[in-house]
C-alpha cells in the first residue's frame, strides 16, 4: 500500500479531437491519427494525505502525435490559483497518477506515462461550469484554453440525443454522458477542434483506483 493516500470526488469533462464516442474508449485507433484533449475537474470533496482539496479545480491539456499507447506525448496542468502551495503540489501529484497502490491502474497514471514532455504547470483563475444532467460545460482560462460542451442534436429534428458510454471495468469511468465539444487552446499544448467527442463524468478516484 502506498504511504500517502489520496481521494477526490469530482465531476469532470473531457473533450478530444476524435469523432463522437471516441475510439480510444473501445481500444481502437484515434479518428485522425493523433490524439489531443483537455480534461477539467471540479473537485467537490478531496484530500491528499492531510491536505484538503475541497472546492478546487484542475485542468489538464494533452497532445500525442499518434495513438496514446505509442507515447511521445506532452501535457500541461492548469491549477486553480486559489490553491495554496501544499494543494498545488497535491493536485500535480494526483493528475500524474502518483501515490497509487501497487496494481491500481488509473487513466491519469497512463496518460503521464505516455508523455515524454511535462510542461511546467500554470496557476491561473479557472472559470469552470459543468451541468452533468444537461450535458453542458464551459471552461475558460484566459489566454490558455477555452472549451464549450453541449448535447449532440439530431440533425433532422434538432432533438437532443441522450447517449452514454458504459465501461464496467473502465480506467477513466464506469458511465459517461456523451456530448460534443469545441476547444481552442493556445498554451504549451495547442488545441483546436470543433464539434468533436466530449463526455461528462461523475466519479470518485483514489490512490487505489476508481471507486466503483
Amino acid at each position: 500500500m502506498s504511504s500517502l493516500l489520496w481521494k477526490i470526488r469530482s465531476t469532470h469533462f473531457g473533450n478530444c479531437n476524435c469523432d463522437y464516442g471516441c475510439p480510444c474508449q473501445f481500444n481502437a485507433l484515434p479518428t485522425h491519427g493523433d490524439c489531443r484533449a483537455v480534461s477539467a475537474f471540479q473537485i467537490h470533496q478531496g484530500y491528499h494525505g492531510y491536505v484538503s482539496l475541497d472546492g478546487l479545480v484542475v485542468v489538464a491539456t494533452y497532445g500525442w502525435p499518434g495513438p496514446v499507447h505509442e507515447g511521445d506525448g506532452q501535457m500541461q496542468l492548469i491549477i486553480d490559483e486559489r490553491a495554496d502551495p501544499a494543494q498545488r503540489d497535491a493536485l500535480c501529484s494526483i493528475m500524474q497518477g502518483e501515490g497509487m497502490e501497487e496494481g491500481a491502474m488509473l487513466i491519469l497514471q497512463i496518460y503521464r506515462a505516455m508523455c515524454t514532455e511535462f510542461h511546467p504547470p500554470l496557476f491561473r483563475p479557472i472559470d469552470l461550469n459543468i451541468d452533468y444532467d444537461a450535458r453542458t460545460a464551459s471552461l475558460k482560462v484566459e489566454g490558455v484554453v477555452e472549451t464549450h460542451v453541449s448535447p449532440i442534436k439530431n440533425a433532422t429534428t434538432g432533438e437532443e440525443i441522450n447517449a452514454q458510454i458504459m465501461l464496467p471495468d473502465g480506467l477513466e469511468f464506469t458511465v459517461a454522458e456523451v456530448a460534443k465539444g469545441t476547444t481552442k487552446g493556445t498554451g504549451a499544448v495547442p488545441l483546436n477542434f470543433e464539434n468533436s467527442h466530449a463526455h461528462l463524468v461523475r466519479c470518485d478516484y483514489s490512490s487505489a483506483g476508481i471507486v466503483r
